[in-house]
């Protein structure tokens, strides 16, 4: 007898077999089987623009494009459940997060399958569980202590955007004729298999974000996916609508052609500020001083290339059309330190009335907390319009240089700022590998890309030779020594949870200090989750 050509080597999870269906894995494996090697080939291709923008020291728009930025055309008009996205919660889809985000009073949530969440596989089942019930406003929990969770039905939901992994990671646990299944096509086929026409009936999707890109053939691809699982499954061409999230470098030269080759399904994109910094350091991480960036804690978004970034951006989007949403407020508020609160407060006060100020139509936060906020400052831009589109932003010219102008970032590379790289690093991991990829730290909450900024730049300071502004010459020694530091420092905090520290520090130490620069850091970590 033949082996089966879908297998599940995940385990059990609750009301699996409700999502798990023959004929949803089918769907998926159709997914797997038509473009699985297109992207595998798309993956080699990064490989190779890496590898020539470090030969070049440089990025630039793309000549074999030209046409496109220069002609004339526009994104499909954008549904009427999604024309105002001024505040956007953003989480994981564990049941109590799906709640409180539709509950939250915004008017878009991110419902994340990716970085906030970590991809054990009773997360990836669940997940889409909770999604079901989401579409179909269903979604309730209560807790073994008796704490209810429910809709409320005196607030206008958040309608859910759905980010799937990006293309560069497997799923282990589904294989399609032996070989694991494209993680993003995982997470988007099953999730429009079960929820498309429902979404589609109430008006609200199926609505999507996009991580990770690298180029306008990504997005291509993702088109054709959608266009074909349109097709596949009699949903009307057009229905699927995606915003892309601008979160590297690469993609940053590209975003008129990648919003043309999503432009009957585009939503948008969105500027991903944190990746976008890991992104820069990991494309130049072997080209010397000029990309070498100061503390984490002092690269805010109004310094040269950041500013660039997003004000280029803006203009993108609303010449096309097509929506511009902001970066992420990641302050959680804390009621126990007023003055520490209300100096944070401020701080997301004046990040959206900046970003609202530059033309964005939204943005977004990873708290509740901070919805009010966000709708204040829009609000007082916006008024009773559902967006800005219209303000194209004609003023905005921004170079090739601009983009990289990294050498302009003020602020100094100091000890403190390796030990709160490490620190914040190491916490990330530990929350993963223990299920939570949306970990509150210090006050914010992180989600993977805080780690890949914590070691990408300690590999580059480290390969670079930097010498700390106190002095200290950044060697493997010293970063061994802050980690033992960091490692005694978290054993000895109470309440912290010291199960997977030991495997945190030797993922950390892995990815921040080997010869070679592993890609992401997720995934030698998945190896070690089931």
């Amino acid at each position: 007898m033949s082996e089966p050509t879908v297998q599940v080597l995940g385990g059990p999870v609750e009301r699996g077999d409700e999502i798990l269906t023959t004929e949803a894995l089918e769907f998926v494996a159709g997914l797997q089987r038509k473009f699985g090697a297109r992207r595998d080939e798309l993956l080699a291709r990064r490989k190779q623009r890496r590898d020539e923008a470090a030969r070049n020291g440089k990025l630039d728009f793309l000549e074999e494009t030209r046409e496109i930025r220069e002609s004339d055309w526009q994104v499909a008009e954008p549904p009427a459940a999604i024309r105002d996205r001024r505040v956007e919660m953003t989480g994981p889809t564990d049941r109590k997060m799906s709640v409180n985000a539709l509950n939250s009073g915004a008017k878009i949530w991110l419902a994340d399958l990716e970085d906030a969440n970590t991809p054990h596989w009773v997360n990836v089942v669940s997940g889409q569980v909770n999604l079901y019930d989401v579409i179909r406003k269903q979604v309730q929990l209560t807790t073994p202590e008796g704490k209810e969770y429910k809709l409320r039905d005196d607030v206008e939901h958040a309608v859910p955007l759905v980010r799937p992994r990006g293309w560069h990671f497997d799923d282990k646990n589904v294989l399609v004729d032996g070989k694991p299944v494209v993680g993003a096509l995982v997470d988007f086929g099953l999730y429009f298999f079960h929820n498309a026409k429902e979404a589609a009936r109430r008006g609200t999707g199926p609505f999507f974000y996009l991580p990770k890109m690298e180029s306008h053939l990504e997005a291509r691809l993702w088109n054709e996916v959608f266009t074909h699982a349109q097709a596949e499954l009699g949903v009307p061409h057009g229905t699927v609508r995606a915003t892309v999230l601008i979160e590297t470098v690469p993609a940053a030269f590209e975003m008129e052609e990648i919003l043309y080759e999503l432009r009957d399904h585009s939503a948008g994109l969105n500027a991903g500020r944190w990746d976008y910094l890991f992104s820069m350091i990991k494309t130049f991480r072997e080209n010397g001083t000029d990309f070498l960036l100061p503390d984490r804690n002092v690269v805010g978004m109004t310094v040269p290339f950041m500013r660039a970034y997003t004000e280029l951006l803006v203009r993108t989007c609303h010449k096309r059309g097509a929506f511009a949403i902001g970066g992420m407020a990641a302050f959680i508020p804390n009621k126990k330190d007023p003055e520490a609160n209300e100096k944070a407060m401020q701080k997301v006060h004046d990040d959206k009335k900046r970003e609202a100020g530059d033309g964005f139509d939204g943005s977004w936060v990873a708290h509740p907390g901070l919805v009010p906020i966000c709708f204040e400052e829009f609000d007082a831009v916006l008024g009773e319009k559902p967006n800005q589109i219209d303000r194209t932003r004609d003023d905005v010219s921004v170079t090739a240089e601009d983009l990289l102008d990294v050498k302009s970032t003020p602020g100094d590379k100091t000890i403190d700022g390796l030990r709160a790289a490490v620190d914040v690093g190491v916490r990330y991991i530990v929350s993963w590998l223990g299920r939570n990829g949306a970990a509150a730290i210090h006050n914010l909450m992180e989600d993977a890309a805080t780690a890949e900024i914590s070691r990408s730049q300690i590999w580059q300071w480290l390969h670079n030779d930097v010498v700390l502004a106190g002095g200290e010459r950044v060697t493997v020694d010293l970063v061994r020594q802050v980690l033992a530091d960091t490692e005694k420092q978290l054993r000895a905090e109470e309440g912290f949870p010291t199960e997977n520290l030991g495997l945190a520090v030797e993922l950390f130490e892995k990815v921040a200090v080997a010869d070679e620069f592993v890609d992401f850091l997720t995934l030698p970590a998945y190896e070690h989750i089931s």
